[in-house]
């Protein structure tokens, strides 16, 4: 076969392009990842590999679309396996392909061995986007011991310097932008917590050092994982950089027993010539579209009643919260902790999902009966994957936790976690919340996680105990995803302390995401910021507190949340007629921009992490309306503030900035821009709408 005649697939999106074929050595190779090319032929062919040295064979200098760890490669594989025999190495060749729309699979098998590894592509011609994940078959009778096995491995292209991007963080101060220069060796980024995790988030975006937010290349990515996951960026002596994403393999392993098959979760990757916005916008479009449960369903202003009763809750305090959120323009109210058995602290009652009967005689009907009436909807929080030792679930199985046997069991927040992983535990779960969202009429639940793991045993596990990491997230999936499906009125939220799970795999069941448990409104400038990074702002649930109560205004705390999900957490009994009158006007104001801020295209005009004046703007799909949200926090005098340059709009056309008289054309307000008059700790929303 000529060099020519060896096969090589081209995955086009609307601008961007990624292709793979087989080397002359047969190995399957990556060969192109950057802009859309104007013919087929354009793309680079695989080249012939020599070796450099003794040291440095073709295997390991090739860019393997899918490395296994064997021969004399030297790099991170994507693939870490045991035989029976005791072979820990694989060897990978190609098999066959086939093409199903934009679906595109390559099937390739050990050299020896009965196994089976087929690399699925998916193409999302719209979004710019390309999702991949990795099937594992065991055709033989002998297991097969899986140690790692990601979802994929990506190639940038070479160029002299990459930057990459990451969120990193910890509890009350998640998804803090990091952009520094790649370096030689491997960099690893993961979580080891059995959830996503505050500290890493399993996004990347790599540059050459260059681009800005709306200018230059950018390849970027993430992970539809709520588990742990790793990602490692190695940087070569050779020039060569290599995106290695997926399931964590620190303590893992899968047993694939004979006819048996594993696949890994689904990643996307994207490229884009226009900035780290555009990529962004990118990531927001396709959660938006493809992966959301209610992608074109506005979420509702809520009031959540935590900070006013704390534990103290009870059908007389919660009736008299409503009223007062009513009034405001609220929408959906929520009770959050403390409503059921036994629930008066943190030391008791997880687990046993049922109304407290010293607080609801009359159970919760009585409440949301009085919710609705006042023309919102219900909400309750709960949080399934815990068990106090003190309840009644526990009493009766304690062996439904996580543990090691003969270790003391460690708890925090004096909470356990219960074994997901077990199919008993699933389908208590399934059965105790299906009745409990049958039996009363709740639109919104906030499913909360509020500690990491710790003894990751199972005693009585079914394969290698190890395999809880991975069984655990799949029971996680099939609990809430049944009850989902039982119960499609209802909204969910994932939580998990805050920002602790957040990714796009728990985003194919909740509808959004509880940011951080700060509500502070200056430090949650940078918070959102960086959560925009990969998610979009109907995600984003964000809440006006009390805790700037008398430090910042009012009007301030609220366009600060007004930016996502609008939701009020404050002690509205506290609040003066004056502070409800404020909260009445600004929910309003929300309500008649929200499709803007929910569905619209995110601009980052101004960067909280880089000054005391930071600027967002939305923009309508159709260019026709925008949004603008600028703060200034504190500036020493003289400030005056720079000029704002929008984005996104239509040049051509007129555009009216409410509260003027003559329009500006798309041109003007983007590139003369918009001069604002701004004192410290202060805020405007400003609405713009095309006019011809």
């Amino acid at each position: 076969m000529t060099h020519s005649a060896l096969p090589l697939w081209v995955l086009e999106t609307r601008t961007a392009a990624y292709s793979l074929g087989l080397d002359p050595d047969g190995r399957l190779v990556h060969t192109y990842w950057g802009p859309r090319l104007p013919r087929s032929e354009d793309y680079p062919r695989p080249p012939a590999v020599t070796e450099w040295a003794s040291f440095n064979h073709p295997a390991h200098l090739a860019l393997e679309e899918y490395p296994g760890y064997g021969a004399p490669k030297y790099i991170e594989p994507a693939l870490k396996l045991s035989f029976a025999d005791g072979t820990r190495d694989v060897v990978l060749r190609y098999d066959s392909a086939e093409q199903d729309g934009n679906d595109l699979r390559v099937h390739l098998r050990d050299a020896v061995y009965p196994l089976t590894v087929t690399l699925h592509y998916r193409v999302h011609p719209e979004h710019d986007l390309i999702e991949r994940w990795t099937r594992f078959e065991n055709g033989g009778s002998a297991p097969v011991t899986l140690e790692r096995v990601f979802s994929a491995q990506w190639h940038p292209p070479q160029r002299e310097d990459y930057r990459l991007s990451h969120l990193t963080g910890r509890w009350l101060d998640e998804f803090r932008l990091q952009r520094e220069t790649l370096p030689q060796g491997v960099t690893v980024l993961e979580s080891r917590r059995l959830t996503t995790s505050h500290h890493h988030n399993p996004w990347f975006a790599l540059d050459d050092g260059t681009a800005l937010e709306e200018s230059g290349e950018v390849w970027f990515g993430a992970l539809a994982w709520s588990g742990n996951w790793k990602l490692i960026a190695e940087r070569t002596d050779f020039g060569n950089v290599r995106i290695g994403l997926g399931l964590n393999d620190w303590d893992f392993a899968w047993r694939l027993g004979g006819g048996e098959s594993f696949e890994t979760p689904p990643a996307v990757a994207g490229y884009t010539p226009g900035g780290f916005g555009a990529a962004s916008r990118a990531l927001h479009r396709y959660i938006r579209d493809r992966v959301l449960p209610r992608p074109q369903e506005p979420r509702k202003v809520l009031y959540n009643s935590w900070e006013a009763t704390l534990f103290d809750v009870d059908e007389r305090s919660q009736a008299e919260l409503a009223e007062l959120a009513a009034e405001m323009g609220i929408e959906l109210f929520v009770v959050d902790d403390g409503w059921f058995n036994g629930r008066n602290s943190d030391r008791a009652g997880l687990g046993d999902w049922w109304p407290d009967p010293a607080k609801f005689p009359q159970g919760l009907n009585p409440l949301i009966e009085r919710v609705q009436a006042l023309g919102m909807q219900f909400g309750l929080w709960i949080e399934p994957e815990m068990v106090n030792p003190d309840s009644e679930l526990y009493r009766a199985h304690p062996d439904w936790v996580i543990h090691f046997p003969r270790r003391e069991r460690t708890e925090a927040r004096n909470q356990l976690i219960l074994n997901l992983g077990r199919r008993d535990v699933q389908d208590h779960l399934i059965a105790t919340l299906d009745r409990l969202l049958a039996e009363h009429d709740i639109r919104f639940i906030k499913w909360d996680m509020n500690r990491n793991v710790s003894e990751p045993g199972w005693p009585e596990a079914p394969g290698d105990p190890r395999e809880l990491w991975a069984r655990y997230v799949h029971g996680l999936y099939r609990v809430w995803g049944t009850l989902a499906e039982r119960h499609p009125q209802v909204v969910w939220q994932s939580c998990s302390g805050g920002g602790g799970r957040a990714d796009l795999g728990i985003l194919r069941l909740a509808d959004q995401i509880w940011v951080s448990d700060n509500t502070h409104a200056a430090a949650r400038l940078q918070i959102q910021e960086g959560f925009s990074q990969v998610f979009p702002a109907s995600t984003m649930e964000a809440w006006v507190t009390d805790a700037d109560r008398g430090r910042l205004p009012l009007e301030f705390r609220f366009h600060v949340s007004m930016m996502g999900n609008l939701g009020v957490g404050g002690h509205l009994a506290r609040w003066t007629p004056e502070e409800r009158e404020v909260a009445r006007a600004q929910i309003a104001l929300y309500k008649r921009i929200r499709p803007l801020v929910q569905f619209g295209d995110l601009y980052r005009l101004r960067s909280a992490h880089a000054g005391a004046f930071s600027a967002v703007q939305y923009v309508s799909q159709d260019r026709s309306e925008a949004v603008l949200f600028a703060f200034r926090t504190h500036l020493p005098r003289p400030g005056a503030l720079p000029p704002l340059r929008l984005r996104g709009l239509d040049p051509q056309a007129r555009y009216l900035l409410e509260g003027e008289d003559e329009p500006r054309s798309g041109a003007a307000w983007m590139n003369a821009g918009l001069r604002l008059t701004l004192e410290d700790f202060s805020s405007a929303v400003l609405c713009l709408s095309r006019t011809q």
